[in-house]
């Protein structure tokens, strides 16, 4: 069994989980998460706790056990307090532009970049060169701050491109000069 399968998750006062066969449906003041289980991992709520537990000893149930436990703890958090990246860019002329759903990159590019934001997901731009993702979902707050970081990595000579604020950029010199 896994560890990380094995504890046993609280849930919090303002927070609601329903299991319904194999979908596990998770409801809070900021929204509500659905996730469907593999069919060999049991989810049991008793008072205020989850526990997942698996059904078969076989190495894919072995390997879910543990996911399952930790997508509905991030589930339960991003209900209750939600998730948030903060991405900023660097360099001259690059900058963010936040416009309804749309997200508009200029990146040294001939062209800007144009990004549609997935519904569940708020983008706010702190300033031209900061934005803020929001959402209750971590997976799809992830997955469109790693999307948007890819327009233009960062480079690590000048420290330029776009980097998660938290980010340490390793750094390398550049040509020598030859004697």
């Amino acid at each position: 069994m896994s560890r990380i399968g094995k504890r046993v998750l609280s849930i919090p006062e303002n927070v609601n989980v329903n299991v319904e066969g194999n979908i596990v449906t998770v409801k809070g003041p900021k929204g509500e998460l659905t996730l469907e289980t593999v069919k060999n991992i049991k989810v049991t709520v008793e008072e205020n706790t989850v526990k997942v537990e698996p059904l078969k000893e076989d190495k894919f149930t072995h390997a879910m056990h543990g996911t399952t436990n930790a997508n509905i703890k991030n589930m339960i958090e991003g209900v209750s307090n939600g998730y948030k990246k903060s991405l900023e860019i660097v360099g001259v002329g690059y900058k963010f532009n936040v416009s309804g759903n749309k997200l508009t990159i200029s990146a040294g590019y001939s062209h800007p970049v144009v990004m549609e934001v997935p519904n569940g997901l708020t983008v706010k731009g702190v300033s031209n060169t900061e934005i803020d993702i929001e959402g209750i979902s971590k997976e799809l707050v992830g997955e469109f701050a790693a999307n948007v970081r890819k327009v233009r990595g960062p480079e690590p000579y000048k420290g330029k491109g776009i980097k998660y604020k938290d980010e340490h950029i390793r750094r390398k010199e550049g040509k020598k000069a030859s004697k």
